[in-house]
């Protein structure tokens, strides 16, 4: 019989350790080590349905307490400004992509794939490193949380239109229930913000048992999850969504406080289970590709960033920090790079290793980068 305490507590000293071997002494942050480590135990353990599930924890309470800081107006008028962004990510990300691997002899439904896993920036990573960095209440921040809740939203439309044309047989219907699945999740979420909640709010205040109060709080969070995730959609979805229930709430601080420590303990597993995912052999193939892939990922994004950024409002410099600290992928690249196979399957994991690790090292330096890259032209132009 498996002794799971034993497995959780050794898990849990090995991330402790982990941790603060990059922060005292090699100075990367602790998300990249966790996806490093979890490559490394790859090699020992194929599969963990314990590091899954407390990932899964994790990192929807990591979504949770983002869609919090969004109260239901303020959320409706930010996305009528984000949609424009949003929609260049997708066309380059997925169809200038496709174009790109299509040059390289790629049949179209397999540069779909490529563009499908190229697309997506990392919502768990980013959303992390803007936290870990204190780069949450920037200026560009509110932009690039947009840009990952939009990106969450075409995500699961766009991994069901490629099971499709992988050959499951996917229709026009298909398409449009998913679409529906998404409007009645968020309906039912800003009913029970503007509604239920806020009726509830003073029973909610007189709840002053801390423990009753963190487990109120991790079940409201989990089970809207697992109802988006029933609805076939994402998780992430679903625990924003969670969130955004309970932003109309007058003291948002007591519910972080509640939701913090549980989301602190389970979300390092999140990045672990990552990393155990990661298959990669010493033979890659498609390398050019790889290579030219990289590049366009991270001048995709910083397009997205410097050009969608101006038109949320931002300016030039903040549009500019947005760009090059939205080039990591993660969690969904995963989930659509499980459609390849062969050649394929092994060419999305060596991408997403390195673009992870890239991309993670671009937003610790981005805003550095900026400050240079401003200098640099007002050099030339003066």
């Amino acid at each position: 019989m498996v002794n799971l305490i034993l497995i959780i507590g050794l898990f849990l000293l090995m991330l402790f350790f982990i941790s603060m071997v990059g922060i005292k002494l090699i100075k990367i942050p602790d998300i990249l080590l966790y996806i490093l480590l979890g490559l490394a135990l790859s090699f020992v353990i194929k599969e963990s349905k314990v590091i899954e599930v407390a990932g899964e924890i994790g990192l929807i309470l990591l979504f949770f307490i983002l869609g919090m800081k969004f109260p239901v107006n303020r959320l409706v008028s930010n996305s009528s400004r984000v949609w424009k962004g949003g929609l260049l990510d997708v066309i380059l990300g997925v169809f200038v992509t496709a174009l790109i691997s299509s040059l390289f002899g790629l049949d179209w439904i397999s540069s779909l794939i490529v563009g499908g896993f190229v697309y997506a920036t990392s919502s768990s990573i980013t959303a992390k490193l803007l936290e870990d960095e204190n780069r949450s209440e920037n200026k560009e921040s509110e932009f690039m949380h947009l840009i990952l809740v939009f990106e969450d939203l075409i995500a699961p439309i766009l991994v069901t239109v490629l099971i499709g044309l992988s050959g499951n047989g996917m229709t026009i219907t298909d398409f449009l229930l998913i679409l529906l699945k998404i409007s009645i999740l968020a309906g039912i979420a800003v009913f029970f913000a503007k509604i239920v909640f806020k009726k509830a709010e003073s029973i909610l205040q007189e709840i002053n048992q801390e423990d009753i109060f963190i487990v109120l709080i991790t079940g409201i969070a989990l089970t809207y999850a697992g109802v988006a995730t029933m609805l076939g959609l994402s998780e992430v979805i679903g625990a924003f969504l969670a969130g955004v229930m309970l932003s109309e709430f007058t003291k948002k601080d007591k519910i972080e406080k509640a939701a913090l420590p549980v989301r602190n303990i389970f979300l390092p597993f999140f990045f672990l289970n990552f990393g155990l995912h990661i298959t990669l052999t010493s033979d890659i193939p498609h390398l050019g590709l790889l290579v030219v892939l990289i590049l366009w990922s991270l001048i995709h994004k910083l397009i997205v960033g410097f050009i969608g950024g101006q038109w949320y409002g931002l300016s030039k410099r903040d549009s500019l920090n947005a760009g090059l600290s939205l080039t990591q992928r993660g969690e969904f690249s995963v989930i659509i790079a499980a459609l390849a196979s062969g050649d394929l399957k092994v060419f999305s994991n060596t991408y997403i290793l390195v673009i992870a690790v890239i991309g993670t090292i671009s937003f610790q330096f981005a805003p550095r980068m900026k400050n240079l890259i401003v200098d640099k032209v007002k050099e030339k132009t003066g």
